[in-house]
C-alpha cells in the first residue's frame, strides 16, 4: 500500500492531466453534432491504427511479463477500437445512401 501512495505522489501531475483530459473528452465528445460524427470517427480509427502500429513495436522490445501483458493488451483492445469504429463508420454511411 505504501509503494502505490509513493507511486501517486511521485506521479500526481501526469495523473492529474489524465484525469482532466478524461473529463474534457467526455465534455467534448458530448456535445459532437451527429452530422459529424462519421467524419471524426475516420479519424479516431486513423489515429488508433497508429496506437495499434506502436503498441506492437512496444511488444516487440518488451522485456518483461508485465510488458508484455500490457502491449498484448494494447494490441488487443485498440483492434477491437478500430474494428468498432468501421462498423459504426459503415453503418453510418448506410443511413444516407439511397434506397433501392
Amino acid at each position: 500500500m505504501e509503494n502505490i501512495m509513493q507511486f501517486f505522489l511521485e506521479h500526481r501531475e501526469a495523473i492529474f492531466i489524465v484525469i482532466l483530459s478524461i473529463f474534457l473528452g467526455i465534455e467534448v465528445i458530448s456535445h459532437v453534432p451527429a452530422i459529424l460524427h462519421t467524419p471524426l470517427m475516420s479519424g479516431a480509427n486513423a489515429i488508433h491504427g497508429v496506437v495499434i502500429i506502436g503498441a506492437i513495436i512496444v511488444l516487440g522490445h518488451a522485456d518483461s511479463t508485465g510488458a508484455v501483458i500490457l502491449g498484448f493488451l494494447a494490441v488487443i483492445l485498440g483492434t477491437l477500437n478500430v474494428v468498432g469504429g468501421f462498423v459504426v463508420t459503415d453503418r453510418m454511411l448506410e443511413m444516407f445512401k439511397k434506397k433501392k
